[in-house]
């Protein structure tokens, strides 16, 4: 079998509600959700981080691989790698609202990158060496970018400028010019490279290189390889701390999760967790991430304060993919940060007191 066939449900919270649960002192934890496909049940399972229970399971396509969710939490994007197709969530129903058709074996570890401004998705097809390219208007394919053999992750670069992929048969990674949707440079990395993941502030991306048990630091500015990091057995998917200070790399040989430090590209901590570990998505504020285990049909929940496995879900047959809604914020102005607001809000950060947060604003960020 090929390797990872391998919500805060957004309630409408307008200003005026959240400017008022800051002043009316209420202790809110922003609600989020996460998504879960099932390659062996065609299904999506959806687990509440609050309760870390399975709140709905729907139908999707065949074999469903990589999901990912728009920034403003509505829609979730499902590749079906059996039905060479995109399956499209409405996140306040969880019911399928259009099927997209793609290129030949749409994959899933991060295959579908959701562009910041949610107008743009694109999506690896590992059988037909391209990259779909959907508007979320019409969700319709507009473009499709040839590129190495047997693509597999897909991630965006924070201001929408460039995608990276990486092509596992080709031991490249290919660096898209969304402008234009044409391939701008080519980055050699180790064997079988399969996951991506780009820190915050855009400057590196991190690729998990399968055959080779190790991670590969691409610097995005010069698009050169400036460190390799090992890791356990078989690395496939990955995912970034919102604060990049950590990456969190699934071992589905050792059945482990490594985490590496970014500031030293050293592994600092392996934690242990499910059969055959996927991928990995982490919450918006950074507390905990979720790991997708394909043969325990299970996902562990890692506290990442402390690096140990908080709770098991189970979920459908063979969970691959995974990803998780965004929280609420940033704040725009320093009176949503009192009287606790500043619990609320999660995206850019979750701030650890009414201090954090005025400041956050007064930075103009």
């Amino acid at each position: 079998m090929k390797r990872a066939r391998s919500k805060l449900f957004l309630s409408c919270v307008c200003l005026v509600l959240l400017l008022g649960m800051a002043l009316l002192g209420v202790q809110s934890q922003a609600q989020t959700f996460t998504y879960v496909t099932n390659d062996g049940s065609s299904s999506v399972s959806v687990i509440n981080t609050a309760s870390n229970t399975v709140t709905a399971t729907l139908a999707v396509g065949i074999f469903p691989q990589g999901v990912a969710i728009t920034p403003d939490g509505t829609r979730a994007y499902v590749t079906n790698d059996g039905t060479n197709s995109v399956s499209v969530i409405d996140t306040a129903t969880n019911t399928v609202t259009a099927t997209v058709t793609v290129g030949s074996c749409p994959l899933g570890v991060a295959i579908v990158a959701i562009s910041p401004d949610g107008t743009r998705v694109y999506v690896a097809n590992d059988c037909s060496n391209s990259v779909s390219v959907i508007d979320t208007a019409s969700n319709t394919v507009t473009a499709t970018v040839a590129v190495g053999s047997e693509p597999d992750g897909v991630a965006i670069t924070p201001d929408g400028i460039h995608v990276y992929v990486t092509n596992a048969a080709s031991n490249t990674v290919s660096v898209i010019d969304t402008a234009s949707n044409t391939v701008v440079a080519t980055v050699a990395v180790e064997s079988a490279p399969f996951g991506v993941a780009i820190t915050p502030g855009g400057t590196r991306a991190y690729v998990t290189n399968d055959g080779s048990n190790s991670v590969s630091v691409i610097d995005t500015v010069s698009n050169t390889v400036t460190a390799t990091v090992a890791v356990e057995s078989r690395p496939v998917g990955l995912a970034i701390t919102p604060d990049g200070i950590h990456v969190y790399v699934t071992n589905p040989d050792t059945n482990s999760v490594s985490v590496i430090d970014t500031a030293s590209n050293t592994v600092t901590a392996i934690v242990g967790v499910g059969s055959s570990p996927t991928e990995v998505a982490i919450t918006p504020d950074g507390t905990r991430a979720y790991v997708t285990n394909v043969l325990s049909n299970s996902v562990s929940v890692i506290d990442t304060g402390t690096n140990t496995v908080v709770a098991t879900v189970r979920v459908g047959i063979e969970p691959v993919g995974v990803a998780i809604t965004p929280g609420i914020g940033p704040p725009t102005n320093k009176n949503q940060c009192k009287n606790d607001g500043w619990k609320v809000f999660t995206i850019p950060e979750k701030f650890k007191n009414q201090g954090d947060c005025v400041s956050f604003v007064n930075a103009g960020k």
